[in-house]
């Protein structure tokens, strides 16, 4: 056995493979479908797509690969699985949902899998029989059902309802049919200027339920012309619903029928004298037609439209996605796949494959990858050609026929062109803040002479320990390695059965419960010589933010459990608590080391001890906040039940509202006693 180049799993010379690998590459059917690669961990090597299982998979196995990319990935396989489908166009798709969930090693792969956000219309309900009493656009507004007292056997008001007037907000997560949404956007700014636009031209409210419920008069957004009142009786649901009508029609697309239905009508109330709603319309015409004139570049024929541009240098790649939805540009968004190269490699294996390249490997990639989860547009401009095998595969799975243009004109190539400028600067970007990060990544190994073999996976995990006044204790765990935090495998964890305020106490129970198990593992692996599947690794760096008492506390966990000692270092705080002054110090006795206040490596240091605190004071403070605005839901309080409940809520606005209020206050709602009142206040308080 040889190591492989990369210092990771054993390459196996050629004949090495087990005989029951062999055999099954043998059994293999010729017929389409899609193949994965395990290594002697049982880790995910790669997945590949075939139209002949057989030949495809043979081809592994029967040619002599040399050092090659593919000759160290081919020499870590020791078992195989296959997937038979029905077509090529199933096995793409099958391929690119097995990378999305196994991350092999040697796939191109794209991990950004946060949601977009979406611009959301909630549905309106259904309007009462008899609403005559509500307000007509334009006139001044009558008395709402809040502002005449409850509805009784004596008053024929009719209640204004929040449900009636659709709420237009920001929105992210699953959707449900009976709501509209609109996007997805690239980012939550672009949601948020949408939403600014809804309120400057149409005046839909923003608000929510609780604060529409208990408005008396009208709000700021009215007064600065930002919102219709429909709270207080200012607008008819008819009228209301009109607008949002023509706001949905707007963000399809169909901004000049919009324009044209709002001069007709500003027209016919100007004929029937009506000048006060020809006046309202005016200036809706008026806003409408700045909005217009500022995005007058994106007045084109194309509606929903995606464009990729992807970037190559260094051995990095970054695809940059603008998204144009309803004719508007909303912006962009960046992605940088990991294991370019050797994903770029394996595919041009393939066998009887037209040689493509590395660009349109990624575009490839990215489009069957991120298009699983996401709506496609029915038009891709791309800035390299893409495989019409996936078009056809998407067009099946969406029912939407989804074409891709390499080399576009006139609007799409001004569009196609700042994709690609924004792509290279963020791939500048990235290769910039990379190289400085390795560089601090390497002074760190130097000052502390780590001695590993391989800069690239150094590992280090860092603790941090968050309280106030020992309430909601918590202990943090953030890990760096590959010379960037890995936000995925962050770790909070709740801190019981300590003295409130005991940081020592707490440190010594996250490090029991980080490591308690893991080492057992090691050491009967130790004792038997056999590591199971799936085992994890101790980091190489273990940093404590505290001095010697935080130290001393983590050298007895790691005693206790038959660890390293020098994998602990503290990060004591210099003279004066001042940045920059920062010492470690060691669990193995070695001296206190400063580094510098320019040190590249003090810069590191900081770096991950300050993320470590900002996720523990976050962490802590959602479960103080829990603790005391919820002790956290009303109903939790003895003596509340769903109509008083209801009353509190709909008097003060939300449990924030309740808890801002006095005991008096609170006693002046329908049903709720003093002594009661008291109750609640000591349970939110």
């Amino acid at each position: 056995m040889t190591l492989s180049p990369d210092g990771g799993e054993p390459e196996a010379p050629a004949g090495a493979h087990p005989e029951q690998l062999l055999s099954d590459v043998a059994s293999l059917p010729a017929l389409p479908g899609v193949y994965r690669y395990f290594d002697a961990q049982g880790q995910v090597l790669y997945v590949g797509k075939a139209i002949n299982l057989k030949k495809r998979v043979s081809s592994y196995f029967q040619k002599n690969h040399g050092g090659t990319r593919i000759g160290h990935m081919v020499g870590k396989i020791v078992r195989l699985e296959t997937t038979v489908v029905r077509s090529e166009a199933e096995a793409l798709l099958l391929e690119n949902n097995l990378i999305k969930t196994l991350n092999p090693k040697y796939n191109i792969l794209f991990r950004d899998d946060k949601s977009y956000p979406y611009l959301k219309i909630s549905a309106p309900a259904p309007l009462p029989k008899d609403s005559s009493l509500l307000a007509k656009k334009g006139a001044p507004g009558p008395l709402s059902a809040r502002a005449a007292g409850p509805k009784d056997t004596a008053s024929s008001v009719t209640r204004i309802n929040g449900d009636w007037f659709p709420r237009v907000s920001y929105y992210r997560g699953a959707v449900e049919k009976k709501h509209h949404y609109f996007g997805p956007y690239p980012s939550a700014w672009a949601v948020k200027e949408a939403i600014l636009l809804m309120q400057k031209v149409f005046k839909l409210r923003t608000c929510e339920e609780s604060v529409f419920a208990n408005r008396t008069r009208p709000c700021l957004l009215y007064q600065i012309k930002r919102c219709s009142g429909p709270c207080v009786g200012h607008i008819s649901p008819a009228d209301y619903a009109q607008d949002v009508a023509d706001a949905e029609r707007f963000l399809n697309g169909d901004a000049q029928e919009v324009m044209s239905s709002l001069q007709a009508r500003m027209m016919a109330h100007a004929d029937k004298l009506e000048f006060e709603q020809a006046a309202e319309l005016r200036n809706q015409t008026s806003a409408l037609s700045s909005v217009l004139h500022q995005q007058s570049v994106d007045n084109v024929s194309d509606r929903d439209v995606d464009i990729l541009a992807v970037k190559v240098q260094g051995g990095r790649a970054c695809v940059n996605l603008a998204m144009v939805r309803g004719g508007r540009h909303l912006g962009d968004r960046p992605y940088f796949p990991v294991q370019v190269q050797d994903g770029a490699a394996l595919e041009l294996e393939d066998e009887g494959a037209e040689v493509r390249s590395v660009e349109s490997q990624i575009l490839d990639a990215f489009i069957a990858q991120h298009y699983l989860n996401v709506p496609v547009p029915p038009s891709l401009v791309v800035s390299s050609p893409v495989d019409k095998a996936l078009l056809k595969a998407l067009t099946a799975q969406t029912g939407i026929k989804v074409s891709a243009v390499h080399a576009p004109r006139e609007q799409r190539r001004v569009w196609l062109e700042m994709a690609q400028t924004n792509a290279n600067l963020q791939l500048a970007r990235l290769l910039s803040e990379e190289g400085s990060q390795q560089a601090r990544t390497r002074a760190l190994y130097e000052a502390l002479d780590l001695g590993l073999d391989d800069l690239d996976e150094l590992r280090i995990e860092c603790f941090d320990i968050s309280h106030t006044a020992g309430e909601s204790t918590q202990a943090s765990c953030v890990v760096f390695h590959h010379h960037k935090m890995q936000n995925a495998e962050y770790r909070r964890y709740k801190i019981t059965d300590i003295t409130p305020g005991d940081d020592y106490a707490a440190m010594r129970q996250v490090l029991l419960r980080r490591y308690g198990k893991l080492a057992e593992v090691l050491q009967e692996a130790k004792r038997t010589g056999e590591t199971p599947p799936g085992t994890g690794r101790l980091p190489d760096l273990v940093l404590v933010d505290g001095g010697k008492g935080q130290v001393s506390m983590a050298r007895e966990v790691f005693v206790q459990l038959g660890l390293d000692l020098s994998l602990i270092v503290g990060v004591e705080k210099g003279e004066g608590r001042r940045i920059g002054l920062e010492e470690l110090v060691f669990a193995d006795g070695r001296e206190k080391v400063y580094l510098g206040k320019d040190s590249a490596a003090l810069m590191l240091v900081a770096q991950i001890r300050d993320e470590a605190h900002r996720f523990a004071i976050t962490g802590m403070r959602a479960a103080r906040a829990k603790v005391r605005m919820d002790g956290g839901k009303l109903e939790d309080i003895p003596g509340i039940g769903p109509k008083r409940r209801a009353r509190l809520l709909q008097r003060f606005g939300g449990v924030r509202g309740v808890a801002m209020a006095s005991v008096d206050d609170m006693a002046s709602v329908e049903g709720i006693s003093h002594e009661l009142a008291e109750e609640i206040y000591r349970a939110l308080h």
